[in-house]
C-alpha cells in the first residue's frame, strides 16, 4: 500500500521528515506541507516534490484528506494539531516532545479512544543498529539482570539559540533538556529497560536565559530493579549522547551526537560469559537510527495490522518521568510513577509549583 501523508512545519526538522518520505517512495507520498510562512513553504515544497502548499493546516488536512500528517511545528502546537488529523481521519506523527504536559497527552489519548486511531510519537533513536540486538539478547535472556545504567545528554546551546521566542520557555517548549533535548537518550533506555518506579532528581539553571533550567540529574529506579543515573545539559562544550547498561553478565553502551549505526556501540561481556561477544557480533547489520528507519518500522507495524512505535502510551511513560523529575527537583521529594495526577500542578505543567530559580 502507498500511502498519502503530509507535513506540517517547514522548519530544519521537517527536512528530515521528508528525506525518510523520499527513502520510502514506494510506500509513501508527500502531497501537500504547510507553513505560516508561505515562501518558506513554497521553497520546501519544491525542493521535496510536494505538489500542495497551504498556510492553514486544518484546510490542508480536510482538502487534501491524507493518511498521515507528520508535525514538525513548535511544542506548544502539537497536541492541537494531533487532534485536528485524528479528528479528521488522518494518523499524527509528530515530533518530540508530543505534548507540553500529562494533562495535554491525555486529551490526545481520549481523541485517539474517540477516533480508533493511534497518534505516532518521533523517537528515531529507538530505531538503530545495536539497539534491536541488544532488545533481542535481552528478550533471550542470556545478559542477565539489568543492574546499573547511565543516560546522559551533554549538550551545547549558546544564548543566540535561545533568541529564537519559543525556546526555553515554559509555555511553548514545556521545558529544558530534561523535556526537549534528553528525552531522545531517556526514550532509547526505557525502550530496553521498561517500566520505571522512582526518581530523585535536581535542576538547576547554571547560566543560559531561560525560564527553564538547563541541567538536570536524576537518579532513577526501574521495576526491574535497575538504578540509573540521567544527566540533562545544554551547557556541555564537549557534545555527547551516551547510553550504557551493565548487566550481569555484560556491560552495552552507545556513544554519539544526534544519531548512531552500529560502530557506536561497544560491548564487553563479563569475564565468565565470552561467548556473549560472539553473539553480539553474529548481528552485522549497520543501518543509521533515524526517521527513515523509525519510519519503516511504522509502515511494516501498520501493514501488519500491528500498532505502530511509538504510541502515546509509551510517550506517556517518557512523559510521566520527565513530569517526576521536575517534581522531585522542585520539591525534593522521591515521586513514584503514576503519582502525577488530576490535581497536582505538575500534572498540568512542568513547571508545577514554580521553579526554585523564580524565587527573588
Amino acid at each position: 500500500m502507498r500511502y498519502r501523508t503530509t507535513i506540517i512545519g517547514t522548519g530544519a526538522i521537517a527536512h528530515a521528515h521528508a528525506d525518510a518520505v523520499a527513502a520510502h517512495a514506494e510506500r509513501f507520498e508527500l502531497v501537500a506541507v504547510c507553513d505560516l510562512d508561505a515562501e518558506r513553504g513554497r521553497e520546501f515544497a519544491d525542493r521535496h516534490r510536494a505538489s500542495a502548499v497551504f498556510d492553514d493546516a486544518e484546510r490542508m488536512i480536510a482538502e487534501t484528506r491524507p493518511d498521515f500528517v507528520q508535525i514538525c511545528t513548535p511544542p506548544g502546537s502539537h497536541v492541537p494539531l494531533m487532534i485536528a488529523a485524528l479528528r479528521a481521519g488522518a494518523v499524527p506523527i509528530v515530533e518530540k516532545p508530543p505534548a507540553l504536559s500529562l494533562a495535554e497527552l491525555d486529551e490526545v489519548i481520549a481523541v485517539e479512544r474517540e477516533t480508533g486511531l493511534a497518534a505516532i510519537g518521533v523517537f528515531q533513536q529507538r530505531f538503530g543498529s545495536g539497539a534491536d540486538t541488544l532488545a533481542a539478547m535481552m528478550a533471550e535472556g542470556v545478559l542477565g539482570r539489568p543492574l546499573v545504567a547511565t543516560c546522559e545528554t551533554l549538550w551545547y546551546r549558546d544564548a543566540d539559540y535561545f533568541a529564537v521566542p519559543w525556546r526555553g520557555t515554559w509555555q511553548s517548549e514545556g521545558g529544558g533538556p530534561t523535556m526537549g533535548h534528553g528525552i531522545h537518550q531517556l526514550s532509547t533506555l526505557l525502550g530496553l529497560l521498561g517500566p520505571w518506579s522512582d526518581v530523585r532528581a535536581v535542576a538547576r539553571r547554571q547560566s543560559r536565559p531561560t525560564e527553564t533550567e538547563d541541567v538536570s540529574a536524576a537518579l532513577v529506579t526501574f521495576a526491574s530493579g535497575a538504578v540509573a543515573t540521567v544527566v540533562n545539559s545544554l551547557i556541555s562544550p564537549r557534545e555527547t549522547s551516551r547510553v550504557r547498561i551493565d548487566f550481569e553478565h555484560a556491560t552495552a553502551e552507545l556513544e554519539h551526537l544526534y544519531g548512531y549505526t552500529r560502530d557506536a556501540w561497544r560491548f564487553t561481556p563479563a569475564p565468565d560469559s565470552p561467548h556473549l561477544a560472539e553473539r553480539w557480533a553474529a548481528d552485522t547489520t549497520h543501518h543509521e537510527s533515524s526517521h527513515t528507519a523509525q519510519f519503516a518500522d511504522v509502515l511494516d507495524a501498520l501493514d501488519a495490522g500491528r500498532p505502530a512505535p511509538v504510541t502515546m502510551a509509551d510517550a506517556r511513560e517518557l512523559l510521566d518521568l520527565a513530569a517526576a523529575t521536575y517534581k522531585s527537583a522542585f520539591t525534593g521529594a522521591t515521586v513514584a510513577a503514576g503519582e502525577i495526577g488530576p490535581g497536582d500542578p505538575f500534572y498540568t505543567s512542568m513547571r508545577g509549583t514554580g521553579a526554585p530559580w523564580e524565587t527573588p
